[in-house]
């Protein structure tokens, strides 16, 4: 398992048509061009369809999502070894858009760690970052669902969800790594969520939706010291 510097920084591309097709690929060489420039992580996110492409750039390549299954009959599942063999190198895993029940999310980190990948469990609250931190991810994420895509950045509106999900991860495994996600989008919200004990964020349409990917991307950066 490839171990990845912090901070972190994970870019979802979800399904804009601004990171889909020929786009996903202009995106993750961004991705890829700013993190040998600056030696951080950043880590693109696109469509299943789009991993390949992305990860012939360069790029640190995940998933948008895994199934914990076994190859055999099941269709319309991902499998973790066709991600990995795709070029992705970890996976997202219970978004707030494409959420899992406990079981699932277990199964789909034990599918990740049978094939090698990296995974990010996201969680909405403290009692979910908790749980997930119990079933050993190399990540939690934590990003209130309501404060997704609206500029407002989780780190000033509810902080307390991201000290408190810190505080519960590393009670039950200090191991597990928390990020911090929803409404991040600036420098300043980079590094108001370090200053709150994340290694990362997580983010998506603050910078797939900018007029100037790049230069909002650098502007995000900037935060880490």
């Amino acid at each position: 398992m490839i171990k990845l510097k912090t901070p972190l920084v994970v870019l979802n591309f979800k399904t804009y048509l601004e990171a889909t097709g020929k786009n996903a690929v202009r995106v993750a060489e961004i991705c890829n061009d700013l993190s040998k420039e600056t030696g951080i992580s950043i880590v693109a996110v696109p469509q299943l369809p789009d991993i390949r492409a992305a990860a012939e750039t360069g790029a640190i390549v995940f998933a948008q999502h895994i199934d914990g299954i076994d190859a055999g009959s099941h269709t319309g599942h991902v499998l973790a070894e066709s991600v990995r063999d795709a070029g992705a190198i970890g996976t997202l895993i219970n978004h707030s858009e494409r959420r899992c029940g406990l079981a699932e999310i277990d199964s789909a980190i034990q599918a990740a760690r049978r094939v090698g990948i990296t995974t990010i469990v996201c969680s909405n609250n403290i009692a979910t970052a908790r749980a997930a931190a119990a079933m050993k991810p190399d990540f939690v994420a934590v990003e209130p669902p309501e404060l997704i895509g609206t500029g407002i950045p989780v780190s000033s509106a509810d902080p307390d969800v991201v000290t408190g999900s810190v505080d519960a991860v590393s009670e039950i495994d200090p191991d597990v790594r928390v990020l911090c996600g929803a409404g991040i989008s600036k420098g300043e919200d980079m590094r108001a969520a370090l200053e709150l004990g994340t290694v990362g964020v997580l983010l998506a349409s603050g910078i797939i939706r900018a007029s100037d990917p790049k230069a909002a991307l650098v502007d995000l950066i900037s935060g880490i010291k």
